[in-house]
């Protein structure tokens, strides 16, 4: 398994200090959250962005690529109906696959549950047609960046749109791009009514990447979410992307969270 960290886990720290940390303890991928590095991924210049690849790759790091896409910015709606909401957060985000490529990344998950609400008085088939409104609008951005966007599903806890592989895998039909893929995430897998480890085998072909995290938005490890069966199914399959550790509760710190959630991985693998 090639095992990848989410640099947001290390808040407040430089990108050298990160980089050093997360290869001595073992990983050898970073996957970025833009808003650690500006209020608007527009915002950071094409020298900062050589410069977060440059120090990557010389502490021995691969960028794996973007998440957390459009957390903490205002305007930008995926499900809008609104059609110059929808054309602004496509333009953005295909900024954001530019900004992926300059930072050595390959892929982006698109999460962001806060804009991909469905909008008041929609149904859920108009909220998907916004969606894929906004979507068809990035796939030539995709293509010029070299860059894959993953589709994320999110649990109903904390979306109310797009919950399921199922229902991501229909996206991936409607917009028929090979460049548009499908993101796994244990944490989410875990309210699908199937198992976490049926889900992966049904799905992981059309997976461009992976999330571990347990249910209780820990580390792998740090809850009651076995991972024996997981990595199991992942190998199973042949699972070639990189398996990214994804925390939201950063308790009790980022350096226990990063070297017990990767032993924990390597034990259980």
């Amino acid at each position: 398994m090639r095992y990848a960290i989410c640099n947001e886990t290390f808040d407040g720290w430089d990108h050298p200090r990160v980089c050093d940390t997360v290869a001595e303890l073992g990983y050898t991928g970073l996957e970025l959250a833009p808003f650690t590095f500006g209020s608007r991924v527009t915002d950071v210049t094409a020298a900062r962005r050589a410069e977060v690849r440059s120090r990557a790759e010389s502490a021995g790091l691969e960028v794996v690529g973007l998440h957390w896409l459009l957390a903490k910015t205002e305007g930008f709606m995926l499900t809008s109906p609104d059609e110059s909401v929808r054309a602004k957060t496509a333009e953005y985000l295909g900024e954001l696959a530019r900004a992926c490529r300059d930072f050595g990344g390959s892929l982006m998950v698109l999460g962001s549950p806060l804009q991909r609400r469905i909008p008041p008085g929609a149904t859920y088939e108009q909220t998907t047609d916004y969606a894929l409104d906004t979507l068809s609008r990035v796939v030539p951005v995709l293509d010029e960046a070299g860059v894959d966007l993953c589709l994320e599903p999110l649990a109903p806890a904390e979306a109310d749109f797009f919950n399921t592989a199922a229902e991501g895998l229909a996206m991936m039909h409607r917009l028929k791009h090979p460049r548009v893929k499908l993101h796994l995430d244990v944490k989410a897998m875990s309210s699908e009514t199937a198992p976490v480890p049926e889900v992966i085998r049904k799905y992981i072909g059309v997976t461009g990447h992976f999330h571990a995290n347990d249910a209780n938005k820990r580390g792998p490890g740090f809850g009651d979410v076995d991972f024996r069966p997981i990595l199991a199914a992942l190998t199973e399959k042949e699972y070639a992307g990189w398996v990214s550790v994804e925390v939201f509760d950063y308790t009790p710190d980022p350096v226990t969270i990063a070297r017990e959630s990767i032993r924990y991985l390597r034990e259980c693998e």
